[in-house]
C-alpha cells in the first residue's frame, strides 16, 4: 500500500513506540491522527509535525473515544492504517507472594483491559470504519497492525498479568486477519523486545547496560524509529498478513 497522502491512526502516538510510528509514516507522506491522552506531549508533537498530523485525546477503552479519533482521522480522508502502539498500567507480581498471598485481581482486571480488551476495541471499531470504504487494489481497504510482545512467548517470574495480555494480543492477530479478510482488512502484529524509549531509559546507564546482557545482536537495546521503520514496512507491503513478527535483536527473556 502506498502511503502518501493516506490516512494512518496511531493509539499512544504522543511518544516511545507510538511516536517513532508516527514520524516514520508522516515522512512517508501519511496524514496521521495521534491518539493518546498525554495531552501536552501530543499536542506538541503535532505541532511540530505540521498541518498533515492531528491530536486527539483518546481512551481506548471508550467507544465514543475511540470513535471520535476516528472521526478526526476521516477529516482527512479515508482511513487506511492503524498502529496500536498504547501503553501504561502493567501489574507486576508472583501468583502467589512469598508471604503466601495471591496475586490480587484488580492489577490483572487492568492490566488486561488496557493491553488486550483496549487493542481489541480499536482494532474492532477501526476495521468497521476501513470496511465502510471503496478498496484499492487487490480489494484492501487497509492494515491493523498490534503490538504485543516477547513477553507474549517468554514471560518473567512476576508478569503473569502483562504476559497473559501480550499473548492475547498475540493470538488475536491470526483469527482477526482471518475474520476481516472478507472485507480486505490485513492484520499484523509486532512483538518488540526490550526498546530504549523514554521510560526504559529513565533507569539511568548502569541498568540499561544491565539489560542488554542477554541480548545477542545488535548488543544494545531496541530503537524507537526501528519499530516505526518495521510498522512503515508492514504498512507498505501488501502480502504481510496474519503473523507477528519479532524485534528484538534475538532476545529471549530469562526467568528473572
Amino acid at each position: 500500500m502506498e502511503l502518501a497522502n493516506t490516512v494512518a491512526l496511531v493509539t499512544g502516538g504522543a511518544g516511545g513506540l507510538g511516536e517513532a510510528a508516527v514520524r516514520r509514516l508522516t515522512d512517508r507522506g501519511a496524514r496521521v491522527v495521534i491518539a493518546d491522552l498525554a495531552d501536552d506531549r501530543g499536542e506538541k508533537l503535532a505541532a511540530d509535525l505540521g498541518s498533515q498530523v492531528r491530536y486527539c485525546r483518546t481512551d481506548v477503552l471508550d467507544d465514543a473515544s475511540v470513535g471520535a479519533a476516528i472521526a478526526a482521522a476521516q477529516e482527512f480522508g479515508a482511513l487506511r492504517t492503524v498502529v496500536i502502539a498504547h501503553g501504561g498500567f502493567g501489574a507486576n507480581g508472583r501468583i502467589v507472594a512469598r508471604d503466601g498471598s495471591p496475586l490480587g485481581l484488580d492489577g490483572w482486571n487492568k492490566t488486561i483491559s488496557l493491553y488486550l480488551t483496549g487493542t481489541f476495541n480499536v482494532l474492532r471499531l477501526t476495521a468497521a470504519a476501513m470496511a465502510a470504504t471503496e478498496p484499492e487494489g487487490d480489494g484492501q481497504r487497509g492494515v491493523v497492525i498490534a503490538t504485543t510482545s516477547i513477553a507474549a512467548y517468554e514471560g518473567q517470574i512476576g508478569q503473569a498479568s502483562y504476559a497473559a495480555a501480550k499473548a492475547g494480543v498475540a493470538g488475536l492477530v491470526l483469527v482477526a486477519a482471518r475474520d476481516l479478510s472478507a472485507v480486505g482488512v490485513r492484520v499484523m502484529g509486532i512483538a518488540p523486545g526490550t526498546m530504549g524509549t523514554p521510560i526504559m531509559e529513565s533507569v539511568g546507564p548502569e541498568r540499561l547496560a544491565k539489560f542488554a546482557e542477554n541480548i545477542p545482536f545488535p548488543k544494545r537495546l531496541g530503537r524507537p524509529d526501528e519499530y516505526g521503520q518495521l510498522a512503515v514496512s508492514i504498512a507498505e507491503n501488501d502480502y504481510l498478513n496474519g503473523e507477528v513478527i519479532r524485534l528484538d535483536g534475538a532476545q529471549r527473556f530469562t526467568p528473572k
